[in-house]
């Protein structure tokens, strides 16, 4: 189904028979679609003014009636974390000043005509759609998206997949890209959407599908957790892809052991989500890679001295397609800008992309390049670890001391045991050369790091060790 052809609208209507939404009153979603479109509508010939529209909504209808009033108007809509806290929320007004918020009840900010200023002019003739990222720095942005890039990249993974009917079980908040893509892949597809807040599943709360004919995605903590207490219902599904961080080799190892239907993925918020995938058959004969890349992107690999594809070079991942981001808000970039990302990767010569790590956490100890992920792995596969965080730390005689700031599994955890292990598993070079031993990594839901963070605890332990 291609959105060009199909107004958002008429997509609905078609879903709301479909009964898209699993355990939800679909006409109801419908209804206040076209309430919201009246509201906007009403607001624009009123003060002569094309509204900005912020979507900040912990209730699943009112997020995706407002969502879709937005884009079937063509009006700019960002959507946005119902729990930002205070200082958060007037960054985000401050940055993109909304006109209109959804929320339990409609807030209009605006209560007067606003200039129209030319920072629109760039925007193609569909709606602007702002997904908020934050990396690892944690400073919030949008970076800006349209229907028709969100578009390319669902009607490329549902051929990439062989699936021209897109059933999502979405685990992940809706506001974020991993989660947004559920919805939007569901959508034009003709599938279905069962959204089921994570919360539920570790409570044992689910929503009944057939699971077969159903994608769930997850993030490597997620799976974790399932893996131990729900393995049995995993396996039901058609695929569960996971992203959103780096998983650790024992974690992988363990969902290979149990057959699960694995599809490692690559991509972020600035891509629409997955620009590679691994088919769940690939990694269950033992492929560790993020898969091939989508049809509708184009992946180089940019080393020090020249560009590579398909010889198992590492260097940086630039990516180009039509599900790219267009900028971050309110700086546009022209379509043909290539995304040099900050991750490291290569390709082998079937075509297969793997990650090594981040460029910017890369460490150079002694003259070697050392890569972060190598080492986690190892320190995790001692299964002596919860969790842990390798960086280098500046260093008189080595440039940069690579250094481990790790959970231990319990308190009578030995440092000794864990070196232990670790001299058959890594390289003396690579082995850490400073343990902090912590409670705690401070790491969002999708498990990702605050590098920052990280990197400040480690300092004031040093400096205190």
């Amino acid at each position: 189904m291609k959105l060009a052809k199909l107004p958002i609208l008429k997509i609905l209507e078609s879903q709301t028979a479909n009964q898209w939404l699993v355990n939800y009153d679909n006409s109801e979603l419908l209804n206040l679609t076209q309430e919201l479109i009246a509201i906007f509508t009403n607001f624009r010939d009123k003060y002569d003014c094309t509204p900005t529209i912020l979507i900040l909504d912990t209730d699943p209808i009112r997020f995706i009636a407002g969502l879709l009033a937005a884009i079937a108007l063509e009006f700019p809509v960002f959507v946005g974390n119902p729990h930002w806290q205070n200082s958060e929320l007037k960054f985000v007004i401050q940055l993109i000043q909304p006109n209109l918020i959804v929320a339990k009840s409609l807030q209009v900010i605006a209560k007067k005509a606003l200039e129209q200023t030319n920072q629109f002019a760039q925007v193609p003739s569909n709606s602007l759609i702002g997904i908020p990222t934050g990396g690892s720095s944690g400073k919030i942005r949008f970076a800006i998206h349209t229907a028709s890039s969100l578009a390319t990249s669902a009607n490329s993974f549902a051929n990439y997949f062989s699936t021209p009917t897109i059933n999502s079980y979405c685990t992940l908040p809706l506001y974020h890209v991993s989660g947004l893509m559920q919805l939007w892949r569901s959508l034009i597809t003709n599938g279905k959407l069962a959204i089921v807040p994570y919360r539920n599943l570790k409570q044992g709360i689910k929503t009944q599908v057939n699971y077969h004919s159903y994608y769930l995605s997850l993030v490597p903590t997620q799976l974790k957790f399932l893996l131990d207490y729900d393995c049995d219902w995993l396996q039901g599904f058609q695929t569960i892809l996971l992203g959103g961080a780096p998983a650790w080799r024992s974690l992988l190892t363990a969902a290979r052991n149990k057959q699960l239907p694995i599809s490692l993925t690559y991509g972020m918020t600035e891509t629409a989500a997955g620009v590679s995938y691994l088919l769940p058959q690939d990694f269950v004969a033992g492929n560790n890679s993020n898969g091939k890349i989508l049809a509708h992107a184009q992946v180089t690999i940019i080393t020090e001295d020249n560009q590579h594809n398909f010889d198992n070079q590492v260097g940086t991942i630039q990516i180009q397609g039509e599900s790219l981001y267009q900028g971050y808000y309110p700086d546009f970039l022209p379509r043909s800008t290539p995304f040099l990302t900050d991750d490291l990767g290569f390709l082998d010569n079937l075509g297969y992309l793997y990650l090594v790590g981040r460029n910017s956490h890369k460490i150079i100890s002694g003259g070697e390049n050392i890569y972060p992920q190598e080492i986690e792995s190892a320190i995790l596969a001692t299964k002596l670890v919860k969790d842990v965080c390798v960086l280098g730390i500046a260093d008189q005689k080595w440039g940069q001391a690579v250094t481990a700031i790790y959970v231990p599994i319990n308190d009578s955890t030995e440092l000794a045991s864990i070196q232990q292990q670790l001299q058959h598993r890594l390289s003396k070079y690579k082995q850490p050369k400073h343990w902090l031993s912590v409670s705690s990594l401070p790491r969002n839901f999708k498990g990702k790091l605050n590098y920052p963070q990280v990197q400040e605890i480690a300092h004031n332990l040093l400096q205190n060790s």
